[in-house]
């Protein structure tokens, strides 16, 4: 009887550890959101190496994540959504870019504030983007000599 209680009590402390494991993965890869979190939307023409999850930062610090990715077919660019901490106010003529951590680090969106004094509410469109420069390319365009043939 006493062997039993303490399976039960072993296996129950494994449950919470567990739940509290996935619930702490959840909420670091941005698959869950806040009620106080800020979502903005960006259209970019492309998002090589960006996946669901991937950081959002303000000059290198994390803020937000992207928690949606789908092709437009009308634009044939890439709708993105990013959920951001509400509490740091982002101008509205910002722009955000995919950039690299690195020549063999992984990519993210580094949003650059803009001077205007209004800021963005939650659902808007970050207008001015710029999207992943593929390292193929640049090596290409340096190998020949920085002619391109397009």
């Amino acid at each position: 009887m006493r062997e039993s209680l303490t399976e039960v009590i072993v296996g129950a402390a494994v449950v919470v550890a567990a739940a509290g494991f996935l619930g702490y993965t959840a909420q670091a890869t941005g698959y869950v959101q806040s009620s106080g979190d800020m979502v903005l939307t960006a259209s970019f023409r492309s998002i090589e190496g960006v996946s669901v999850g991937t950081d959002v930062r303000l000059a290198g610090v994390k803020i937000g994540s992207v928690t949606g990715m789908d092709l437009n077919p009308e634009t044939y660019r890439a709708d993105t959504v990013l959920t951001l901490v509400s509490d740091i106010p982002i101008p509205d003529d910002s722009s955000a870019v995919v950039a690299s951590e690195g020549l063999l680090g992984g990519n993210y969106i580094e949003l650059v504030p803009g001077g205007s004094f209004d800021n963005f509410e939650s659902g808007a469109e970050i207008v001015d983007t710029q999207g992943a420069v593929s390292l193929l390319q640049l090596l290409l365009t340096y190998v020949g000599g920085g002619t391109s043939t397009e």
